[in-house]
């Protein structure tokens, strides 16, 4: 089969996908659709039928660049200064707490780990260590939005978990990003080597050039056709530009929606532009990824896996207790708040993806493997732990979750599309359970 007839039938799934089974799989059984695509990547690709070869993944490497720029956009544009203005600063403090407690303790133990497991010195063992902590960082809120749609967007545990997805998104963005300048390779044609300071320097002004020239060229451009293919330009210029130098398209692409969620008048069409769009590139994302995967040549190379999903959990739950008792929010918010973190989401994949071509690094393949590891066992149950976790705080929780229950099974006809008037109310309303990043910018909902 030629590479050209895979991607037609790729990106015919992810339409398929985006128009008939991603709400209908959502509603019906609360499960964030997502996994079963990385399993076909991994199917498809060179490690298991062949029908992918390594050549024909590596032909897709521009897609693929295009879909991490458009992930790291989605990340970027639910930065926009005035609805950040509007939520407690209290809220910021125990999200980023537990971002940056979460990134700590996974990298601590990794590096630990890794240069005890292959014998290198923790200098070398470094860079691997902060991937997956930055990796561990990032948390579904694809499935917060599922759960949320069914019991209603309310309370301060909601809007919580609603602020700390957006941090962990951006912090695993901007820890790997710079981490990606702190390991850059030499570059032959410079007569001098830029400082890994210079590097971010750059990533940072690749985003922020790009966000002026479209504010300057389209910032007033409201038609959604045209917005989408100016967006898709600007993303391929960004995202190709970084990648190019080696640098993070996901830090660049994030920098560049930033500043056009805080320059432009027509904030709201952009961030809408790019929610529209986010799925067939979350699953694109999603097949090619699995089909990039291959094992480490390392031997033991699944114990820093199995650590990495251990201490992801402690991470998350302990770091989410500790943030929640040093601020003394335990009665408001229960201890227990950061189970509903676990699920890990398209942008740990897009992560891996962003540090697997550094093969300068060590085991670049292991931390990949990690990633694709913890989205296959996390993101089945995601939303059901965030209805766990946002039940109590629900009044008559119990009963309403039955309601919805009883009322999406009946509402639900053979083809998907019937959904009753009641049922409907319960979801809160129309809305999108997400992709990769979340339909809602911090302050929504």
């Amino acid at each position: 089969m030629s590479a050209g007839l895979v991607l037609i039938l790729v990106v015919a799934l992810a339409y398929l996908a985006t128009h008939l089974a991603f709400d209908w799989i959502a509603r019906r059984f609360l499960i964030v659709s997502g996994a079963e695509y990385l399993l076909l990547g991994i199917l498809l690709g060179p490690q298991v039928s062949g029908v992918l070869s390594v050549e024909a993944v590596e032909s897709f490497a521009p897609l693929t660049t295009l879909a991490l720029g458009w992930i790291g956009a989605i990340v970027g544009v639910q930065f926009a200064i005035p609805a950040l203005v509007q939520i407690r600063s209290q809220t910021y403090k125990l999200a980023l707490l537990q971002s940056l407690l979460t990134v700590a303790f996974v990298a601590g133990l990794e590096v630990i780990a890794l240069a005890w497991l292959f014998d290198v010195p923790y200098t070398v063992s470094l860079p691997p260590g902060l991937a997956l902590g930055a990796i561990a960082t990032a948390s579904s809120p694809s499935a917060i939005a599922v759960a949320s749609r069914r019991l209603g967007r309310r309370g301060p545990v909601v809007r919580l978990l609603q602020v700390a997805t957006s941090i962990d998104s951006f912090v695993a963005v901007l820890v790997l990003g710079l981490l990606l300048c702190l390991v850059h390779p030499a570059s032959p044609g410079l007569d001098r080597q830029l400082t890994a300071t210079e590097w971010a320097v750059v990533s940072i002004g690749i985003g922020a050039v790009g966000g002026l020239l479209f504010h300057l060229f389209l910032g007033g451009e409201r038609e959604r056709d045209r917005l989408f293919i100016a967006l898709a330009g600007a993303l391929i210029f960004v995202s190709g530009a970084a990648a190019y130098l080696g640098l993070s398209p996901l830090l660049a692409s994030l920098v560049m929606a930033a500043t056009l969620a805080n320059t432009s008048e027509n904030r709201e069409q952009i961030a809408q532009t790019l929610y529209g769009a986010e799925r067939p590139f979350y699953f694109v994302l999603l097949v090619f990824a699995g089909a990039s995967w291959r094992p480490s040549l390392q031997a033991w190379w699944w114990l820093p896996v199995v650590l990495f999903l251990a201490a992801r959990y402690v991470g998350k739950v302990g770091g989410a207790r500790l943030a929640t008792r040093i601020s003394g929010s335990l009665d408001e918010l229960g201890p227990d708040w950061g189970r509903a973190l676990i699920g890990q989401g398209g942008l740990a994949l897009a992560l891996g993806l962003d540090y697997l071509p550094h093969a300068g690094a060590l085991a670049p393949n292991i931390v990949f493997s990690a990633a694709v590891a913890s989205v296959l066992l996390t993101d089945l149950s995601a939303a059901r732990i965030v209805r766990s976790v946002v039940l109590p705080f629900v009044p008559g929780g119990e009963a309403l979750a039955r309601r919805v229950e009883e009322a999406t099974e009946g509402s639900v006809e053979p083809n998907g599309a019937a959904e009753s008037a009641p049922a409907a109310a319960a979801l809160g309303g129309p809305g999108s359970p997400g992709g990769a990043t979340g339909p809602v910018p911090p302050a929504g909902g």
